[in-house]
């Protein structure tokens, strides 16, 4: 997934999608072997080079929806969200040394905040970290993006946070949630600062579909739907949510990965979709897990160092219980040197 400030600075907030950029049926994009490639690593889980099914940290919380960073003092760090015992999810970080096994540090929001899930982290060129979420309020309802910042992994160890922000609901009346973030930009603080967000909206209150924002100097949101972005999916007849992304850099293009529903209500119809930022365009997967899972959901991706020094790619996805092979259902885990 990235970095996230190794996102293409051309790529601004209204370009993910128009139709200017949109590849003509046919023709052969530059970016097209890049794709292609990335494509056969998400596709490929039975190879590999590491592989966790149904993740847990060690203290046995699950790992739904984990996105992995880099950490520049050695190994990675994790944000995830677990459903707790008062069926409220919460949002935990963890860290690890071999981008498999976790160590549970502490949880961050949902038992001060009300019911938080969804989380995705980046760290600034400052070495401060910005962490968004779905925020729900107690008791249910006003789904929204919130963000935390904490000046330094010391601080994020501890739970500390410098600035807090809960972004107003701006495309829907209902929820907006499941943050990515594209990049940061320090000019030279976080109180002079951009945070380019990508998100998804409850469309009519009836469907998820995409939008991208800015969170400006950790106090103004303003966002923007993304029917293009959108359009992607629908190509493939995705009829049901649009919902979670992630984006990489890769081979010097920007890529990402997208969940699209292809009949709402139906968890077994999530599939995994490869995005191109530059095109426009989505390639659909056909991935293969050692069982032979089916229905694959909440992607993201990373670009980072592997525990052997390599560079790799690491993925996650959500496989829900009414697609998955034996012994394969909840968080997977899996990263590929190249």
């Amino acid at each position: 997934m990235r970095t996230t400030r190794l996102l293409l600075a051309a790529l601004a907030l209204t370009a993910i999608a128009t139709p200017a950029t949109l590849a003509t049926a046919g023709t052969t994009a530059v970016s097209d072997p890049a794709r292609a490639e990335l494509r056969g690593i998400v596709e490929d889980v039975v190879g590999a080079t590491g592989k966790r099914y149904g993740v847990k940290d060690d203290a046995g919380h699950v790992m739904d929806t984990v996105k992995i960073i880099q950490d520049t003092t050695g190994g990675y760090l994790a944000v995830s969200h677990h459903l707790a015992s008062d069926g409220h999810f919460r949002v935990n970080l963890a860290t690890s040394t071999d981008l498999l096994n976790w160590h549970w540090v502490r949880e961050l929001a949902g038992s001060n905040t009300g019911p938080a899930s969804q989380p995705t982290i980046a760290q600034a060129s400052n070495g401060g970290f910005v962490m968004a979420w779905e925020q729900e309020q107690a008791g249910g309802g006003n789904n929204h993006l919130a963000f935390r910042y904490y000046a330094n992994r010391a601080d994020l160890l501890a739970g500390r946070v410098t600035r807090s922000f809960d972004a107003p609901r701006r495309l829907s009346s209902c929820a907006e949630g499941t943050p990515n973030i594209y990049g940061i930009t320090l000019s030279p603080d976080i109180d002079h600062s951009t945070i380019d967000l990508g998100g998804h909206y409850w469309w009519n209150c009836d469907r998820d579909r995409q939008q991208r924002g800015r969170l400006t100097n950790f106090n103004s949101w303003t966002t923007s739907a993304q029917p293009n972005f959108d359009n992607a999916l629908l190509h493939w007849g995705v009829g049901g949510n649009i919902g979670d992304r992630d984006q990489v850099s890769f081979r010097g293009y920007s890529f990402g990965l997208i969940e699209g529903q292809y009949t709402k209500g139906d968890f077994g119809s999530w599939r995994t979709f490869v995005f191109d930022y530059q095109t426009g365009n989505a390639d659909r997967t056909t991935i293969h897990t050692n069982a032979g899972s089916t229905a694959f959901a909440n992607p993201t991706v990373t670009s980072l160092r592997a525990p052997n020094g390599q560079p790799a790619l690491v993925m996650t996805l959500f496989i829900p219980s009414e697609g998955a092979g034996s012994g394969e259902s909840g968080e997977l885990i899996y990263y590929k040197t190249y």
